[in-house]
């Protein structure tokens, strides 16, 4: 399936937005494809999109850049360790899962402090946003590969004192019309 540019994405995620949410704050990785993301659904509330570190990509190491078949031509055992057990990869100068899922539950808990009762948008990546899904659904991060997670999609989550309620994993219906 072909799916749209991160052009034609931003704005069909900023207008889906208002139609159903009044954030609070925005916080975005810093990485541009984020930021960017961010700040057009930012718009329409009056807001700006914070970028905040926590949020930025898995760092993929020497595999940064390479497609599945350049890594694999260096590395056979260690991009098969990535896909069948996630939670036993060690990137090349990279992260592990175990890392990126200590600084993913950095950001969220300073989030969380910083706005218990409000609705807050993240904009991250599909390896923060797996991280995160399976941090609140209590799951053990060899279920990595489980979650699809397409480009622009939403995920819901409501973040309470007794823990965590999934409304909605890879929601994509406002991205229609892009396609």
């Amino acid at each position: 399936m072909m799916w749209p540019t991160r052009r034609q994405f931003c704005p069909l995620v900023a207008k889906r937005w208002p139609a159903s949410w009044r954030p609070a704050a925005i916080y975005t990785s810093p990485m541009s494809r984020a930021a960017d993301t961010g700040a057009a659904i930012a718009k329409p509330f009056g807001l700006s999109a914070s970028a905040m570190p926590g949020l930025n990509d898995i760092d993929y190491g020497e595999w940064q850049g390479l497609t599945n078949d350049e890594a694999r031509a260096r590395w056979p055992g260690e991009l098969d360790t990535w896909h069948r057990h996630p939670d036993w990869a060690a990137l090349p100068h990279g992260e592990t899962l175990q890392q990126v899922l200590a600084r993913v539950v950095a950001a969220l808990r300073e989030v969380v402090r910083h706005h218990p009762d409000d609705t807050v948008v993240l904009v991250a990546h599909d390896s923060v946003n797996r991280v995160l899904l399976l941090h609140a659904l209590e799951l053990p991060l060899s279920r990595y590969w489980r979650f699809k997670q397409s480009p622009c999609c939403i995920n819901e989550l409501d973040f309470a004192a007794d823990g965590c309620v999934i409304l909605g994993i890879n929601q994509t219906d406002h991205l229609r019309e892009a396609k």
